[in-house]
Formats: C-alpha cells, structure tokens, sequence
C-alpha cells in the first residue's frame, strides 16, 4: 500500500498516469498506465469487435399456392442464398379467391420447400395462416458469422489463384521472346546460302565444247 503522493511521485518520475482502477475497494486501487495509449487500444479493440460483429437480418420471398417449376426453382435459389449468407428467411403464401379454403396445400408447398432446403436451414417457425398469407421463417444451419468467414475465405483463395494484368502480360512477353530466339538462330544459316550462290561466276548463253587435238604427222625416212 502506497500513499497517494509517493504514488503521483512515482507517475510523474516515470513519466506515466496514475489510474485509479477501482474506485470502491478499500484502500482505493490505482495503477501506473500510459493513459492516452491505453485509450486508444481500447478505442481500437471496440471498433475491430464492432467490424466482426454480424446483425442476422430476416428476408422474405413471397410464392404463389399455384407456382410452376421455373418461379419455384428461382425463389428457391433466393431462399438458399440468404441462408447461405448466415439470413433468417420469411416465407410467405399468398392465396387467392377460393385458395383461403385448402390452406393444406399452402402447408404442402412450404413444407417441400423446407425439405429442398434442408442442408442449409431449419425451420425455426411453423408454417401459419394469418388472413389470405400463410408464413413461415427458416433459420440458417451457419451463423451469420460462420457465413462472413467462409465467405471472406473462398475471396481470399479466389485472389490468390487469379493472376493480375501485369503479371499476364510479363508472361506473354516471356513467351514470346522464347519463341523468337529460335528464328533468330536460323536467320544467318538462310542468309549464307544466296551469298554462296552469288560468289559462283556467272555465265551467260551455251558454254563452248572443247577443240580436238591435232594428229601428229610421220617423218620422213
């Protein structure tokens, strides 16, 4: 225990703050601490927490009781995306006219849905009918952020593997500088061969044939 002058003494020598901690103990408990950089990593640690925290939203896709294939194939990618993203999902049924009266088939339809779904969601609310809509919330099987840090990981790999334009056209320039050496090589070979040619005397119209030699005569005896 250290009384609180010879604790100042000791802050201002060592050129430090004097903190005080805890306030409600007894004796009060102080701590020697550069403030301002203790501050400013606490400001940071928030913000950083702040960043990596992820709010679940909750999205909603409408289908008709009467929906043919295509529309269900497409809203059913839609579900699928936003419980991939780590997204709760509404889903809702609309009925129409004489539709209010066979709400079993409204039941049907989101039960197949969330049969399709199933990798990837579970339902977390029973399908309901409030009017002419009948609803139904899907959670995701991942947190949302499970999803960000997958997500961020596969952008991470998918960077690292795509090359940029710089690096694509060095490698067109290495390539085509290894395949102009070769030709260079057999430029002086072609060169020669005509010079060869042109060195040879040049003779113009038919060549002349030989003369015969002449006979040698007897002498006489």
């Amino acid at each position: 225990m250290v009384a609180t002058g010879v604790a100042l003494k000791l802050a201002q020598d060592a050129d430090l703050d004097l903190v005080e901690v805890a306030p409600e103990a007894r004796p009060p408990v102080a701590k020697l601490m550069d403030f301002g950089k203790f501050k400013y990593e606490s400001d940071m640690k928030a913000r950083e927490a702040r960043r990596k925290q992820a709010n679940t939203l909750l999205k909603e896709i409408r289908f008709r009781l009467k929906i043919d294939p295509h529309d269900y194939a497409t809203k059913k990618g839609h579900v699928e995306r936003f419980l991939s993203a780590g997204d709760k999902v509404k889903v809702m049924i609309m009925f129409r006219g004489r539709e209010q009266s066979r709400p079993e088939m409204g039941v049907r339809l989101l039960q197949r849905l969330a049969d399709d779904v199933a990798e990837l969601g579970f339902v977390e609310s029973m399908p309901k009918q409030d009017g002419r809509n009948m609803t139904m919330v899907l959670g995701p099987v991942k947190k949302k952020a499970e999803a960000k840090s997958e997500q961020r990981k596969r952008s991470a790999e998918v960077n690292a593997q795509r090359k940029t334009k710089s690096e694509v056209k060095a490698e067109a320039r290495a390539k085509a500088a290894t395949e102009e050496t070769p030709a260079a090589k057999e430029a002086p070979a072609e060169e020669q061969a005509p010079a060869a040619a042109s060195s040879a005397p040049e003779q113009s119209g038919p060549t002349p044939a030989p003369r015969p030699s002449p006979t040698p005569r007897p002498k006489a005896g």
